[in-house]
């Protein structure tokens, strides 16, 4: 009589666990998965980002459409008007010192990769993506050596570029990338390179110390794309100078 008590507990206590982990699948597929099953959740995220890049391509057409005409009339304005024709050359300049406007000139392409798969720092991590102080440096030094535009990856340095780890990538301007990265700089290419290959430099470092793969060369032409973000200062104002 005891063993059938025993086993109807057990039984009984079966359902009841079954009950609540039917109840909580349910919950969760219809709060986390909104009611779909997680390959259909995964195939409906893709579709909105696929969407959201879609829309984002449109609008950066569209910005380069309304540039377009805002060239335009700036140019037939200023056709007959030499003042703002030379206001336009200085809106010009200043447009590529603070990185808003694409570039090309000579000087050189970098190229950093991670250690080759043999090398002891193993597979499980990205060497370049962690120490990407040392991208920061090779910046540094470029720019010290008088280059007049530098892109990582496509992204364009400008004084309010952050360059950060997360998550086995670096995020350059918040857009995640990853080795290879691709540096680009525009300047006297000779004078850019020999400042890289200096014994015990960057590039020097780089190779003996952590066993990247650094490939540096000279280009008669670099295009340098602009920075395609927007700047807001919320705590920097302009001094009115008597």
């Amino acid at each position: 009589m005891k063993k059938a008590k025993d086993k109807f507990f057990i039984g009984f206590m079966c359902i009841i666990l079954g009950i609540v982990l039917a109840m909580q699948f349910r919950i969760v597929q219809g709060s986390y998965l909104e009611g779909a099953i997680p390959s259909q959740r995964a195939l409906e995220l893709e579709s909105e980002l696929k969407k959201i890049k879609e829309e984002k391509q449109h609008l950066l057409q569209e910005i380069q459409s309304y540039e377009k005409k805002l060239k335009e009339i700036e140019e037939s304005a200023s056709k007959d008007n030499v003042l703002i024709k030379n206001l336009n050359k200085e809106l010009k300049k200043y447009k590529i010192i603070a990185g808003f406007e694409s570039v090309k000139g000579p000087g050189i392409e970098v190229v950093v990769d991670d250690p080759p798969k043999t090398s002891e720092f193993g597979n499980d991590y990205s060497v370049a993506s962690v120490k990407y102080d040392l991208l920061l440096s090779l910046i540094n030094v470029l720019n010290s050596a008088g280059a007049e535009a530098i892109s990582v990856n496509g992204q364009r340095i400008i004084s309010t570029t952050g360059i950060l780890y997360a998550n086995n990538s670096v995020k350059i301007n918040s857009v995640p990338t990853a080795p290879p990265f691709i540096i680009k700089a525009i300047g006297n290419p000779d004078t850019l390179e020999s400042v890289l290959n200096f014994r015990f430099g960057i590039v020097w470092d780089m190779r003996e110390n952590y066993l990247l793969q650094v490939n540096i060369r000279k280009l008669d032409e670099v295009v340098i794309p602009r920075y395609n973000d927007i700047v807001k200062f919320r705590y920097a104002k302009t001094i009115n100078e008597k």
